[in-house]
C-alpha cells in the first residue's frame, strides 16, 4: 500500500503540474516527473525489506494514474488482451461454455448450444476439477478461464466431477470459433401482438442480429416491439448508430462526439427498417454507453417510452490503440452528445452506487434540453425513464442463496432426477416441489445478514465501548431471539422470489441460455408494464406528445 501511495503521489503531481503549465514548461515538467519516477523505483529495488515486483509495483503506480483521470481510461497489459478482444468482438477462440465460482469450486454455469462443449458432453452443474491435466486447486480462476480459452483448433482435455457420478470424467474439445449471442432471445409476448428482443452488448455486427429478431417478430405478426437494454454495458458506438436507424429516418443526427482533436456527427445513413411501429426501450442502472445512446436518441426524437431505473451515465467515448510490449491502451477521447444537445456522462461523482453508477442528479447541476416534440428532458447523469420503476433492494437471503450456490446446486440435483420439464413459458415448480427445496436446505448451513441484522452488530460494538452491555444485554438477546424467527419463515416470506429462482435456474438445465431468458422475461414484472404502456395507445401518443 506504502508503494502504491508513494507512487501515486509522484505521478498526480507530475499530471497537475504538466496540465497548468504553460506548454513550454511541460515538456520540461514530464521530463522531470518521469526522471523522479525512474529514481523512486531503483532506490525503492535497491532498499525496500522485500523483493520488489516490477511487473505489479509500477502496474499499480499506471492504474492509479489512469483512475485519476476517469475510470474508463485503462492500460491492458498483454497476458488481458485477449480477454478485451473477446468483450470487444464478442469472438474467442474455446469450447462454448461459461464458468462461475463458488468458493472453492468452478462450476459450469452455461453451455452454448451447437459449440464443442454441447456438442461432446459437458453439462451445466459439471465441477471442473482439471484443464489438461493440470489442477485448479492449485492456480486462480482467471489462469483457470484462459486456460480454457485458445487458438482455434487446438485441444483442450477437461476432467469434471459430476453429479451422481462415482468417478471423475475425463472430456475433450477441439476449441473453434465462438461468437457470443449479442441477441440471446426474442419472441411474441402469449396472446400479444408484441414483441421482445433483447441485446445484451454491442458487440460487432450485433446489429445486424437484432435486426433479424426484429423481422422475424414482425412476420410473426409484432405490431408493437419492447427492445430490452437492461445490463447492457454498451460497446461499439456505429453499432448504437445502426440501431437507432431502424427507427427514425435517413440523414438524422444520432450523437455527436466532442473531444479535444476532433468533433464529429453520426446520422443515420439507411431507410428505417419501421418508422412508425410503437417502442417501449427497457433500462435499468446497468445500461450504459451505447445502451444510452440509443435510449437517448430515440428518447429525443419521441421515438421511443423509456421505462426502468435511471441509466448508468458513461456519456464517454473510448479508443483502443496498440501499445508497446504487445499491450493496448484504452483512452478516453471525447464525450457524446444526443440530439437534443445533451450529455450522459454524469457530473457529480459524489452521487454514484457501489456500482459506479448513477442515483440521483441534483437539480442544481441538471441541464434542460428539449425533444422534437417539445418534451423537457434534462443531462447530468444517465437517461432518466419516462415511466420510472422503483425497484425494491433483493432480500438478503436470496443474495445469500444464490452466492453460496445453493440455487444452483439444487437445480442440478433436481434436473439429475427428471428427464424433462414444461416450455420456458410455462415452466412452474408445484408447492410440494418447492417445499422440497426448503426441507433440502435444512440440511445444509447458509450464511446472510439481514440490514437489521447488521445494525444490530453495530449497536453492540457501541454499546461494548460505551460500557453499556450490562444494560442492554437482555434486551439485545430478545432481538436476536426475534430475529432467528425471522430466518425461518424467509423461506415463506419470499417464496415466490425464491421460487422464480429456482425455476429460472432448472430451465437452464433443459433449454440453455435462450431458455432461461424466455423463463424470467415471461415473468417479468417490467415487461408487463411495457406490454400495459403498448395496449394503452392514448397513455403511448400521451407520454411521446403526440396530439
Amino acid at each position: 500500500m506504502k508503494k502504491k501511495v508513494v507512487t501515486l503521489l509522484v505521478v498526480l503531481a507530475g499530471l497537475i503540474l504538466f496540465a497548468f503549465s504553460p506548454p513550454a514548461d511541460r515538456f520540461f515538467e514530464l521530463a522531470k516527473n518521469l526522471e523522479i519516477f525512474g529514481s523512486l523505483f531503483k532506490e525503492v529495488n535497491a532498499l525496500y525489506v522485500d523483493d520488489v515486483n516490477p511487473n505489479q509495483t509500477v502496474r499499480h503506480g499506471i492504474d492509479a494514474m489512469l483512475n485519476s483521470l476517469d475510470p474508463y481510461t485503462n492500460y491492458i497489459p498483454e497476458d488481458e488482451v485477449e480477454d478485451y478482444r473477446t468483450l470487444n468482438t464478442g469472438q474467442y477462440g474455446g469450447i462454448g461454455a461459461s464458468t462461475i465460482n463458488f468458493g472453492n469450486r468452478i462450476v459450469v454455469n452455461m453451455v452454448f448450444e451447437n459449440y464443442p462443449a454441447f456438442k461432446n458432453g459437458l453439462k451445466i452443474g459439471d465441477e471442473i476439477v482439471k484443464i489438461n491435466d493440470l489442477d485448479l486447486s492449485k492456480i486462480s480462476t482467471d489462469e483457470a478461464n484462459r486456460l480454457m480459452k485458445g487458438q482455434i483448433g487446438t485441444s483442450v482435455k477437461v476432467t469434471v466431477k459430476r453429479y451422481a457420478a462415482d468417478q471423475p470424467v475425463d472430456l475433450e474439445f477441439k476449441r473453434e470459433k465462438i461468437k457470443i449471442n449479442s441477441v440471446p432471445y426474442f419472441g411474441m409476448i402469449p396472446g400479444k401482438d408484441v414483441g421482445l428482443v433483447q441485446l445484451t452488448e454491442f458487440t460487432s455486427e450485433c446489429s445486424k442480429e437484432l435486426k433479424k429478431g426484429i423481422q422475424a417478430l414482425k412476420e410473426q405478426g409484432a405490431k408493437k416491439i419492447i427492445l430490452d437494454l437492461r445490463g447492457n454495458p454498451g460497446g461499439h458506438l456505429n453499432e448504437a448508430v445502426d440501431i437507432c436507424n431502424f427507427f427514425v429516418p435517413k440523414g438524422k443526427l444520432v450523437v455527436a462526439t466532442r473531444g479535444k482533436s476532433e468533433r464529429r456527427e453520426y446520422e443515420t445513413q439507411n431507410n428505417p427498417l419501421d418508422e412508425t411501429i410503437s417502442l417501449v426501450i427497457l433500462i435499468n442502472r446497468g445500461s450504459a454507453s451505447a445502451s444510452e445512446i440509443v435510449a437517448g436518441t430515440l428518447q429525443d426524437y419521441d421515438r421511443a417510452v423509456i421505462v426502468g431505473e435511471r441509466s448508468y451515465g458513461k456519456g464517454l467515448v473510448q479508443m483502443a490503440k496498440p501499445f508497446i510490449y504487445n499491450s493496448y491502451l484504452k483512452i478516453t477521447t471525447a464525450k457524446y452528445y444526443t440530439p437534443s444537445g445533451r450529455c450522459i456522462q454524469v457530473l457529480d461523482y459524489t452521487h454514484r452506487r457501489e456500482d459506479g453508477s448513477v442515483s440521483t442528479v441534483p437539480d442544481s447541476i441538471k441541464k434542460e434540453f428539449k425533444t422534437s416534440r417539445g418534451r423537457s428532458v434534462f443531462d447530468g447523469g444517465g437517461i432518466e425513464p419516462d415511466i420510472t420503476i422503483t425497484k425494491e433492494e433483493t432480500p438478503s437471503i436470496l443474495i445469500a442463496l444464490s452466492r453460496q450456490g445453493f440455487i444452483f446446486d439444487y437445480a442440478t440435483e433436481y434436473a439429475s432426477k427428471h428427464s424433462s420439464i414444461a416450455p420456458p413459458k410455462s415452466f412452474s415448480l408445484q408447492l410440494n416441489e418447492y417445499q422440497d427445496f426448503v426441507n433440502w436446505m435444512k440440511e445444509r448451513k447458509i450464511e446472510y445478514k439481514t440490514p437489521i441484522e447488521k445494525e444490530l452488530k453495530d449497536l453492540e460494538e457501541m454499546a461494548s465501548h460505551e460500557a453499556l452491555m450490562p444494560t442492554v444485554n437482555q434486551q439485545l438477546a430478545l432481538v436476536k431471539e426475534k430475529l432467528i424467527q425471522i430466518h425461518q419463515s424467509d423461506y415463506l416470506t419470499f417464496k415466490d422470489q425464491i421460487k422464480m429462482l429456482l425455476e429460472k435456474e432448472i430451465t437452464a438445465r433443459f433449454y440453455f441460455e435462450k431458455g432461461a431468458v424466455e423463463y424470467i422475461l415471461t415473468n417479468d414484472e417490467e415487461v408487463k408494464k411495457a406490454v400495459n404502456i403498448l395496449n394503452d395507445s392514448s397513455g403511448y401518443n400521451k407520454i411521446l406528445g403526440v396530439l
